[in-house]
């Protein structure tokens, strides 16, 4: 056993609802609602449906856990599974900027779902959604920029972040919850090539995570063990998957630093990557009065992840691979001022929107790299179509925790998306997420769409 993974494990399993200060208690239902939104917006989109498929032949009929997507009930392990899938099909769901980790996709379907099939109160399931938070963040930061490389982070911190969120519902003591950790951790997994081709393992991705990290934990409450060095051990995460692995990275501030606060909500319907482009681009235009026409070509100054991650997708074939397109997020937003749900379901593949894709380009910037990942800076340079030369920078994306939404905003987005899959009426979404906004008062967390038993 490991000092700082020990230490790890601890603060998961010990955390009680009155050692998280009231201001990290509001901003995980900030995230809580943000999270829900995204979920309601994976309804009818092919990959989740397969996999609630899936999941529909493969487990009960009936169960104490929500189905979100599809007003059904099963057991908590497969409702984990189609919700985690469903809530990162749209790319509005939140992320971390210093681990490039998706949090809720992972840890809040882990924690509807056993907190409802437990009959647990708000409280409890905040608490384990803040331990979840506070591990999987610290495993990403961990593992580094070069996991990220070739890991989809999301994937593989995700187990450890669902096994904690679950081990702590289940009550599980420090060491059970060591032993959920290295079950999760051995299960790791997730590879960013499926961009090349536009497949759909993303969504496995975030599905696998959280039932991977949901049984782990659930095996760790009967006794099943695990590595007891799974992140830094010589056959650990970090020796298999990463070459600038951290382990002060592990447990710097653990339980006064709250990581959960810093997470950033996503404004564009497209990969963070885009984010401070996208904000940048937008403010050059909103100060010299350009249009979309205007623009000859953008060049985006930009960290070397975003190199890695959208530089594979030149072509885009898809709506979700178009939002990892740098010059397809960009003509979305010069055209119609955001590159929202319906820009992208309308626009991404029209003549206009592919004319000025080919004119954007991505560079290195030794600034911007350097600042990545705890900060995010937007560069581009414009230059226009009567020859000027402009340039635009964002230090905050919207978003971010110094440019962050406000309650009234989380509401609109998640009422937005809501309606824009037509997984609930406006009535029933706005009754839901007054029950979230609730939560930290429920005795009981209960349904959240009435569905049947």
């Amino acid at each position: 056993m490991t000092p700082t993974t020990a230490s790890l494990a601890r603060f998961a399993a010990d955390l009680r609802f009155t050692d998280i200060p009231t201001p990290v208690v509001r901003r995980a239902e900030d995230l809580l609602v943000d999270w829900f939104g995204s979920a309601l917006a994976g309804h009818g989109s092919r990959p989740v449906e397969t996999i609630a498929a899936f999941a529909r032949a493969m487990g009960p009929a009936a169960g104490g856990s929500e189905v979100l997507v599809g007003r059904g009930r099963s057991s908590p392990y497969f409702a984990a599974m189609v919700n985690a899938a469903a809530s990162h099909v749209a790319e509005q769901d939140d992320v971390h900027n210093g681990s490039v980790f998706h949090p809720a996709t992972v840890v809040f379907p882990v924690a509807l779902a056993w907190a409802q099939a437990l009959g647990a109160s708000g409280p409890q399931l905040l608490t384990a959604a803040v331990a979840g938070y506070e591990v999987g963040i610290r495993v990403g930061e961990f593992l580094g920029r070069s996991h990220y490389k070739v890991f989809h982070t999301t994937g593989t911190a995700g187990t450890l972040a669902a096994a904690a969120t679950a081990g702590h519902l289940l009550g599980l003591d420090a060491a059970r919850m060591l032993h959920a950790f290295g079950s999760a951790g051995t299960q790791s997994a997730g590879l960013w090539e499926f961009l090349r081709t536009a497949a759909d393992s993303k969504q496995l991705h975030t599905a696998h995570a959280a039932a991977a990290g949901l049984m782990a934990a659930s095996l760790a409450r009967d006794g099943f063990t695990g590595a007891q060095a799974i992140l830094e051990g010589p056959q650990g995460m970090a020796a298999g998957m990463s070459r600038d692995a951290d382990p002060a990275k592990l447990v710097e501030g653990l339980g006064t630093r709250w990581a959960l606060a810093e997470t950033s909500f996503k404004f564009h319907a497209a990969c963070r990557h885009t984010h401070p482009a996208a904000d940048a681009l937008l403010a050059v235009m909103a100060a010299n009065q350009l249009r979309a026409e205007d623009i000859d070509n953008v060049v985006t100054h930009v960290h070397q992840g975003a190199i890695d991650v959208l530089g594979p997708v030149v072509d885009p074939a898809t709506v979700h691979q178009s939002k990892f397109s740098m010059g397809t997020v960009l003509a979305l937003v010069a055209r119609f001022g955001q590159a929202g749900l319906a820009e992208f379901d309308a626009h991404f593949s029209e003549p206009e929107t592919r004319a000025l894709r080919e004119r954007v380009r991505m560079e290195l910037d030794a600034e911007v790299d350097g600042a990545y990942p705890r900060r995010w800076i937007g560069k581009v340079t414009v230059r226009t179509t009567d020859g000027r030369v402009l340039q635009g920078r964002v230090d905050e994306p919207k978003g971010d925790p110094g440019n962050t939404l406000s309650r009234e905003e989380i509401t609109a987005k998640a009422l937005r998306l809501a309606a824009y899959s037509g997984a609930a009426t406006e009535a029933e979404a706005q009754r839901a997420i007054g029950q979230l906004w609730q939560l930290a008062g429920s005795a009981s967390v209960g349904m959240l769409l009435g569905a049947p038993a």
